[in-house]
């Protein structure tokens, strides 16, 4: 079963004196991930979002022809930053690897199965 990793963290986490480094260190570790999900057969792609700034969000309301506004859905402290794709065979399995997801500072992972019929 495909299992979409979201991953949301605070962008604030990479700015200031430090930022660069925990870069570095956050990248290390999503290499590292990225290893080991390939060393365990584990089907999978992911990428990196842009700032939430960068994004464009249309909102639709009464099923209209929606709105664009500049910004994400969401205004929140954790900022949607990327995602995994992934195969496991079931929810436990998923999870362990959302659990190896680098999360400087504060944040998240969402687990969700993808609708599959």
């Amino acid at each position: 079963m495909q299992y979409m990793l979201l991953i949301h963290e605070d962008e604030s986490a990479y700015a200031g004196e430090n930022g660069g480094a925990v870069m570095e260190a956050t990248l290390a570790g999503h290499m590292k991930l990225m290893e080991e999900l390939g060393a365990a057969g584990v089907a999978f792609s992911g990428e990196r979002l842009r700032e939430a700034h960068t994004a464009t969000t249309i909102r639709y309301e009464n099923g209209g022809e929606g709105t664009l506004h500049d910004g994400p859905f969401a205004e929140t402290h954790e900022e949607l930053g990327g995602f995994y794709l992934i195969e496991a065979k079931d929810h436990d399995e998923a999870v362990r690897w959302a659990r190896m997801i680098p999360i400087p500072g504060n944040g998240a992972v969402e687990v969700r199965p993808v609708w599959q019929e």
